[in-house]
């Protein structure tokens, strides 16, 4: 049952004090409420000349224990969840001097600001863990029929324009609407501080998901000296999040909160809208946490392709460039630095190059803005690094709508994926090229090079951000052929080979001589007689196929050396 009665006390606590104090002057002096306050909120609004009740004199209770507790108490409590239309509540009430809260308004511990800072303490992350306020929302909320609760400063001069149009009151249409963003809120909120917590159980342990903790010992989650309590503690007390480490049996259960980064002009096509989210604990270095230095805004599509060609430049140690286009490297090398790395990448395809994704993986001097920009004048739509010197910026600026993306360094992406099928989602942990080359096989009479390993190393780690059946040819540290996406991995290999010809006619060098990783098995031995009829001398591939030892005895037969890696990294 609505009850769109005058709002008369107010119960203000906020975090963000964005716009609170304006608004508390706007209650208390054009509809007379009444404020009731907490702590830091109450001293701004009091600072301010506006009459305000501190919650302790509220309820008669002070706040302790560091203001853990404060507003957990039935005078508050009751004043939010007394139902209005029922006579037995309003007895209640009255009897045990409960007095009705009309308006909640209140935002959260930054859990998720806290936990993302790299230095944060265990104990520091737990202090932010918010109790009261969920509490004060979820209340509000549920008595949405009589009572406004506001989380958002922007909600504000919409709740002060209804009330100025209904006589103090609001719609139940508006609570609706606010009662559905805070437990949209809330739940994000504990699903934040979920998944953290499994984070630094699993980085220190691993926590079993599928069983209740109940008569489990403590070493079962930590597991450090057993007879050492102490130390168990302080492992708990400071464990640090290690998002390489996160690797468990998956959970019967996931939240994955997701906060909007921005809305987007639209999605993949112009008729589809879209949004970017965040979610807590990004890796400190990853697309989220880029900082856009100049240009228009990134689109969906931009957004796509500079997350994969970011992640795929940085599983390079040497400096490396990688130039990305619709999803697949069109160019990718390394050098002895990252402008020579941009050079030689770009001559792979130059053709496909325009219109791309830049990203490297080292700082960006001014010499190589002027290679893509004077030299080559390669049209790109994202350039992303680590820095850039003021040189290049200044260079860079003359571009203005080029989007400049710095990420302040480098590190491992964070730990799960997730990507929407119809109606769910798919998780799994980030696929990196974390093989040891001493655990490689070499089945074939011939072991390569080192030169052809060099070769195979490299290609090993660029084919894996080239679309499945993905096929990627390698000379001298640069991947200047690519069959990426072909339903058939011969025309993978076809297009990866006539590629490569052609970049070797462009640079002037000799064809053949080519390393080449298959991101798969390959099935059938047609795969190594195609490749070795396009000059192709040494291949990386995980095996483990039916017909192995076709392959094997194909690669003999033309003096292929062959590696078997015992891992596959399959792109869908």
């Amino acid at each position: 049952m609505s009850l769109d009665r005058k709002i008369e006390r107010a119960l203000i606590s906020v975090t963000d004090k964005t716009g609170v104090v304006d608004f508390a002057r706007a209650l208390v002096e054009t509809f007379g409420v009444e404020i009731i306050s907490t702590g830091g909120t109450a001293a701004a609004i009091e600072a301010a000349g506006i009459p305000v009740t501190p919650i302790e004199e509220f309820t008669g209770f002070p706040e302790m224990m560091d203001g853990r507790v404060k507003t957990l108490h039935p005078l508050v409590h009751g004043g939010l969840l007394a139902r209005r239309d029922l006579p037995a509540h309003m007895a209640e009430a009255e009897e045990h001097g409960i007095r009705l809260i009309d308006l909640v308004v209140v935002n959260l511990y930054e859990f998720e600001k806290t936990v993302a800072a790299p230095d944060v303490t265990f104990a520091d992350a737990i202090e932010h863990i918010d109790i009261g306020g969920p509490s004060m929302l979820r209340s509000a909320a549920k008595n949405a029929d009589a009572v406004t609760v506001v989380m958002d400063p922007e909600d504000y001069p919409v709740i002060l324009a209804e009330m100025a149009d209904h006589a103090g009151a609001t719609t139940l249409d508006t609570r609706r609407i606010l009662q559905y963003k805070v437990y949209t809120r809330t739940a994000a909120y504990d699903g934040a501080i979920s998944n953290w917590l499994s984070g630094q159980l699993l980085a220190a342990g691993n926590l079993p998901q599928d069983r209740g903790l109940t008569g489990m010992a403590l070493s079962e989650v930590v597991p450090v000296d057993p007879e050492s309590e102490e130390t168990r503690r302080e492992v708990l007390e400071g464990m640090a999040v290690n998002a390489e480490e996160w690797r468990a049996e998956p959970a019967s259960f996931m939240t994955v909160p997701l906060m909007k980064q921005q809305d987007l002009r639209y999605g993949e096509n112009p008729h589809q809208t879209a949004s970017f989210y965040r979610t807590p604990g990004a890796s400190e270095h990853s697309l989220v946490n880029a900082r856009q230095l100049q240009g228009k805004e990134l689109s969906y599509n931009n957004l796509l392709d500079t997350d994969a060609a970011w992640g795929l430049v940085r599983e390079f140690a040497e400096p490396a460039c990688v130039i990305l286009k619709h999803q697949n490297p069109c160019g990718s090398a390394v050098a002895k630095d990252v402008t020579e790395a941009y050079d030689r990448a770009f001559a792979c395809d130059p053709k496909s190059a325009f219109g791309g994704i830049i990203a490297c993986n080292r700082e960006v001097p001014l010499e190589l803005v002027e290679h893509f920009a004077d030299q080559n004048k390669q049209f790109v739509e994202v350039l992303i690094a680590p820095s850039y010197t003021p040189e290049a910026l200044e260079r860079l600026a003359r571009r203005t709508n080029l989007r400049v993306l710095a990420t302040g360094g480098i590190d491992a992406p964070t730990a799960l994926e997730y990507r929407s099928v119809d109606g769910g989602m798919l998780v799994q942990t980030v696929d990196r090229v974390e093989e040891d080359p001493a655990s490689f096989i070499v089945p074939t009479k011939r072991r390569p090079t080192d030169a052809e390993m060099a070769d195979l190393l490299f290609a090993w780690r660029a084919c894996k951000g080239v679309k499945s059946n993905a096929i990627l040819i390698a000379k001298d540290g640069a991947g200047i052929g690519m069959g990426p996406g072909q339903p058939n991995r011969v025309d993978s290999a076809l297009l990866a080979c006539s590629r490569a010809e052609e970049a070797c006619g462009r640079m002037g060098v000799e064809a053949g001589g080519f390393a080449c990783a298959s991101d798969a098995f390959f099935p059938f031995r047609d795969n190594v007689d195609t490749l070795a009829a396009h000059g192709v001398t040494a291949i990386i591939q995980p095996g483990g196929s039916k017909r192995d030892n076709e392959c094997i005895a194909a690669c003999d037969e033309h003096g292929i050396a062959m590696v078997f890696t015992g891992t596959r990294h399959f792109r869908h």
